[in-house]
Parts: structure tokens; C-alpha cells; sequence
């Protein structure tokens, strides 16, 4: 079913939530994060979170709001979220980019520009679980999920497709590797420092 589609790919996004959230920490101690590890969550939600999950979201939207208008009001404004999400991750994107070309910005105000989008997408991802996803389970029909799935497949659009699930799949897979590696290259040179006899 669709919505169990949403919710794993909303574990999938918290687990790169997870390892940004470790890169910020290592930031906030006065460290260099792994930039790389940075970069590629970026372009992971700029390409399949904007590409594929939200549009899929955006047509329950529309289907539920044709079918109770009432639940719609009590939901809130779909797509104004998503318009906001786009928003945090090009400003986040443009922090980071700002850092790799030595632009001069406060520390304080890079690492409040990482936090806000890791607790604001998080909360996104709560309200849909908690307001939006119910609230379309209970109002849509059979048929109208045959007609979504049928919208995106129609269109071309890849998200069903078993290539598709396994890019993504393969693509958070190599985000959370690096972050292994980069975590096991910051152990390793600690443990160097602390043999020097280095703090």
C-alpha cells in the first residue's frame, strides 16, 4: 500500500537524519565533520524526497481534499509544508556550501541552520504521521488509491518500480557507509592523538 511505501521512506529519511544529527555534534564540538557525508544528504533530499516522495504525497492531498474537505481544514496545509521543507533544505544547502567555499559565517549560526532542519523535518514527518496519513486512510476509497498509484505509474514515474526503490535503497546505503567510514577515520586518529599522548 502507499502509505506503507510514505512510512518506510520516512525511516529511510530519519536514518540520514540520524547520521546529520552525528555530523552536527561533531561540528558543534569545534571538529570538521565529514562535508562529504553532508553533501550527500543534501542531494539525497533534493533529488528523491522532492522528486518522488512529496508528489505522491501531494496527489493523497488532492484526492482528500475532493473527498472530506472537513479533514483537509482539521489537517492543515499540505502543500505549504512541502513548500517550507524546500525552502529549510536550500537554505541548509547554501550554509553548507557557503562553508566549503570559506565564506565567512558564525559556526553558531551554521550548526542552528543544521539543527532546525533535522528537527523540523523530523516534526514534518510526525504531523503526516500523526494529522495527514489517518486522516487519508479513513476518507479515501480502494479505488481512489488504485487511482494514485495508477497517477504515478502513469506519469512515468519511477517510485514503484523496483529501480527505483533499489537507487534509493543504494543510495542511503552509501550515505550511511561513508558515515561508518568517517566515524571510524574520527576513532582512529582519537585513538592515535591519545597514544601520542595528545588531549
Amino acid at each position: 500500500m502507499i502509505i506503507d511505501l510514505l512510512l518506510r521512506e520516512h525511516r529511510n529519511i530519519d536514518l540520514l537524519l540520524v547520521a546529520l544529527q552525528r555530523e552536527l555534534e561533531i561540528f558543534e564540538n569545534g571538529i570538521r565533520p565529514d562535508y562529504e557525508v553532508i553533501r550527500a544528504i543534501i542531494s539525497y533530499f533534493e533529488v528523491y524526497p522532492e522528486m518522488y516522495h512529496h508528489p505522491q504525497e501531494d496527489l493523497i492531498f488532492s484526492k482528500l481534499k475532493a473527498r472530506d474537505p472537513d479533514a483537509v481544514a482539521i489537517v492543515g496545509d499540505l502543500a505549504l509544508e512541502h513548500r517550507e521543507v524546500v525552502d529549510r533544505l536550500h537554505h541548509f544547502a547554501r550554509a553548507i556550501d557557503a562553508v566549503l567555499a570559506d565564506r565567512d559565517l558564525f559556526r553558531q549560526d551554521v550548526g542552528n541552520i543544521i539543527c532546525d532542519f533535522i528537527l523540523r523535518e523530523r516534526h514534518h514527518m510526525m504531523w503526516e504521521e500523526r494529522d495527514f496519513f489517518p486522516a487519508a486512510l479513513k476518507a479515501l476509497s480502494a479505488q481512489d488509491w488504485t487511482e494514485i498509484a495508477s497517477a504515478l505509474t502513469n506519469d512515468g514515474d519511477p517510485l514503484f518500480s523496483e529501480p527505483a526503490a533499489a537507487t534509493s535503497d543504494a543510495l542511503r546505503a552509501h550515505i550511511l557507509q561513508l558515515e561508518q567510514e568517517a566515524e571510524a577515520e574520527r576513532s582512529s586518529v582519537a585513538l592515535s592523538s591519545a597514544k601520542d599522548g595528545n588531549p
